[in-house]
């Protein structure tokens, strides 16, 4: 098992689902973050005042897949949160970490059955 974590653009979150429910992949966790990286953030005149605006907001993916699901997962990611063919700074990061276990609350199912088919 694994969980693959994704940081996109928040425009590109429902290219993103749509994409993943095209593999098969239809359960996530989505947050609304906040994070700075190579787009160094933009500056913004509030009142007069100008402001640094350095944390930008994204989309936060958490999705516990199958390692059958890994490859799959990730393409599909890729193939979506990517702006126009060759990509830009900004366009976001995906993080592949080892899952130890995964416990189904309803049903106390734990392991790969417990996240999927």
């Amino acid at each position: 098992m694994k969980l693959v974590v994704a940081i996109i653009r928040p425009e590109k979150l429902e290219e993103v689902q749509k994409a993943l429910n095209q593999v098969d992949v239809y359960l996530m966790t989505v947050s609304d973050v906040r994070g700075c990286g190579r787009q160094r953030g933009f500056t913004e005149v509030y009142r007069g005042t100008e402001i640094q605006i350095r944390l930008l907001p994204k989309i936060k993916l958490e999705i516990a897949v199958n390692e059958a699901f890994v490859e799959a997962t990730v393409e599909a990611i890729v193939h979506a949160a990517r702006t126009e063919e060759t990509g830009q700074i900004g366009d976001g990061k995906i993080f592949v970490l080892p899952l130890d276990d995964a416990i189904r609350i309803r049903t106390g199912e734990r392991g790969p059955t417990a996240i999927g088919p």
